[in-house]
C-alpha cells in the first residue's frame, strides 16, 4: 500500500497535470475561434460570426478556472523551481488565451458589418494567409508550452515578424481604398481593426512562447537574445 507521502506526490503532480491540461484545452478553443472568425470575415457568414462570439463566454471561463486552480496548488503546495515556473506561466499563458479569444470575437462582430459589400479576392486572399500564419503561430507556442520546448519558442518570436509585415501591406492597400473612394471608408475601417486584431494575436503568441522558454530555460528569452548580440559584437 502506497504511504501518505507518495499519496500526496502523487496527487501534487495531478493536480500539475491537470492544470496542463486544461491549458492545452483552452488553446485548441482559441484556435478554433481564429480559424472561424477568419472565416466569417472572408465570407461575410453572420451566423458563425455570432457562433465565435457566444463560444468566447467559455474561453473567459477557462481562465477563470486555470486562475483559480494556480492560485490553489501556490497556496496548498508551495511548489518550486521547475514547478513554481510552470504555475506562474500558466497564469501568464491563460491571460494570453483569453486575449487572443477577445481578438477573434471583435473580428467576428465587425464581420457582420459586410452584408452586401464585396471584397476583392486579392484583399480575401491577404486576409486568409494572416489568418492562416497567426493560427500558425498560436499552435507553435503552445505546441513549445506543452513539449517545454525552447526552440520552437524562439522560432515563433522570429516568425512574428512576418504577421507585421503582411499587417502593413494589408494596411497600405486599405488606405490606397479609401483615398480612391471615400465611400470604402467605413468598410476599410472595420477592416482595418480587424486586420490588428489578427497582428495582435501574433503578439500573444509571442507572449506565451517566451513564457514556454522561461519554462524550459528559466530565464526570459529577451534577455538571452541580448546577451547572445553582445557576444557576436564583441567577436
Amino acid at each position: 500500500m502506497p504511504n501518505s507521502n507518495e499519496h500526496i506526490v502523487s496527487s501534487y503532480e495531478d493536480e500539475l497535470t491537470e492544470l496542463a491540461r486544461t491549458i492545452s484545452e483552452m488553446g485548441g478553443l482559441v484556435e478554433k475561434a481564429i480559424a472561424n472568425a477568419t472565416e466569417a470575415l472572408i465570407r461575410s457568414d453572420t451566423e458563425l460570426a455570432m457562433a465565435t462570439v457566444a463560444a468566447d463566454k467559455r474561453i473567459d471561463a477557462m481562465q477563470t478556472q486555470i486562475d483559480e486552480m494556480a492560485v490553489s496548488i501556490i497556496a496548498r503546495r508551495q511548489p518550486m523551481a521547475q514547478d513554481l515556473r510552470l504555475v506562474i506561466a500558466s497564469i501568464h499563458v491563460a491571460n494570453d488565451l483569453e486575449r487572443i479569444g477577445d481578438m477573434a470575437k471583435s473580428t467576428a462582430r465587425r464581420s457582420t458589418q459586410f452584408e452586401g459589400i464585396t471584397m476583392s479576392s486579392q484583399f480575401k486572399n491577404g486576409l486568409r494567409h494572416m489568418g492562416e500564419l497567426v493560427q500558425r503561430q498560436v499552435k507553435l507556442a503552445l505546441d513549445a508550452f506543452a513539449g517545454r520546448d525552447k526552440n520552437i519558442a524562439v522560432d515563433v518570436v522570429e516568425r512574428d515578424t512576418d504577421v507585421d509585415a503582411l499587417y502593413v501591406s494589408l494596411f497600405r492597400e486599405l488606405l490606397t481604398y479609401m483615398m480612391e473612394d471615400p465611400r470604402n471608408i467605413t468598410m476599410c475601417t472595420h477592416l482595418l481593426f480587424c486586420g490588428k486584431n489578427l497582428e495582435r494575436v501574433g503578439d500573444h503568441s509571442t507572449n506565451i512562447a517566451e513564457q514556454a522558454y522561461f519554462l524550459s530555460t528559466g530565464k526570459t528569452l529577451t534577455a538571452d537574445i541580448e546577451d547572445l548580440k553582445r557576444e557576436q559584437i564583441k567577436s
